[in-house]
């Protein structure tokens, strides 16, 4: 007997044209390095007396459908989530490389149809009416680059063959922590340890009463973008900000020596006064937990511009 085993798992990517129905076709080949995206209904404990000291059977309760999946910040896929994130791309370019800018502030999101396969048991389950709730990921001097999608779907469909027929396969052009960097108002910012970017939807379920115990929905919110950087304390740059309250723009950006590039541009960002501690002998070293909002002069909190040789999402 066939035992499951997570380094034959596949994932199956497309968007959706009416939200909750999946694609007959269209589907893309997903590279990712965990998923927890699943389907799960608790029970309920009998609350009834007089039977006895031996409970009754449980009730089933809501299906929850939802979860996290990891995912490498490449060239290419990880434009399918940046669409899942704020919605239609603005491309421009006549031929490759072409340039595709995601802006925030979309009042609505697309839907996606995820299939994960397990093919030794078989075991194919259609996450169908996908919604991305948050994107996050971290900036440091090694290891390995990944960002996580936090997931909200409809429901979870079962079957033992694939729904997403034979998938389109993307070039894995992997970014590293070698290819960042972080500019603030322009200029490179120097002396950071670490970074972490979340932007989040803030998605409200619509959970009204269904036979099927689905969701009608998830709609977005006042979305969100907040993140930490730490960094070796040299200047007085960034405590000088935090004090006086002013915004300023911050740039995460990758770039491979083959030109494709991915950078996150936050147009305004407020930074905490923060606690400058001398923990010991060791260097001194402040953390900034930081929030953006929306910037008056370009009418929006983020853009996301990723160049590859992909021509439309």
């Amino acid at each position: 007997m066939a035992r499951a085993q997570g380094a034959r798992a596949q994932m199956a990517l497309a968007f959706e044209t009416t939200y909750g129905t999946p694609p007959a076709s269209g589907y893309t080949r997903m590279p990712f390095a965990s998923a927890t995206l699943g389907a799960e209904q608790p029970l309920l404990n009998s609350e009834l007396l007089g039977y006895g000291r031996d409970p009754l059977p449980p009730i089933k309760d809501a299906v929850t459908s939802d979860g996290d999946v990891v995912v490498p910040i490449d060239a290419e896929a990880f434009g399918f989530w940046l669409k899942a994130a704020f919605g239609n791309p603005t491309t421009t370019g006549a031929s490759a490389p072409y340039s595709h800018q995601f802006q925030s502030g979309a009042w609505a999101l697309p839907s996606m149809s995820i299939e994960t396969g397990m093919p030794e048991v078989p075991r194919y389950a259609m996450y169908s009416g996908c919604v991305l709730d948050q994107l996050s990921w971290q900036m440091q001097r090694s290891g390995l680059l990944t960002a996580t999608a936090r997931l909200v779907a409809q429901g979870e469909t079962v079957g033992a063959a694939t729904s997403a027929g034979t998938p389109t396969t993307l070039d894995l052009q992997r970014f590293g922590h070698f290819n960042g960097s972080i500019k603030r108002n322009g200029v490179d910012l120097g002396n950071v340890v670490s970074a972490e970017i979340t932007y989040a939807n803030n998605l409200d379920r619509i959970e009204t009463i269904r036979a099927d115990g689905r969701i009608d929905g998830a709609d977005p919110s006042i979305a969100a973008l907040t993140g930490r950087i730490e960094v070796r304390f040299a200047d007085q740059t960034l405590v000088t900000q935090a004090i006086n309250g002013d915004p300023c723009a911050m740039e995460f950006a990758y770039v491979l020596p083959s030109g494709e590039s991915f950078t996150f541009t936050v147009h305004a960002v407020y930074l905490p006064r923060p606690r400058i501690e001398i923990a010991g002998p060791q260097g001194v070293q402040a953390t900034f937990d930081w929030q953006a909002a929306r910037d008056a002069t370009v009418g929006r909190m983020c853009t996301a511009t990723l160049i590859n040789a992909m021509e439309a999402y």
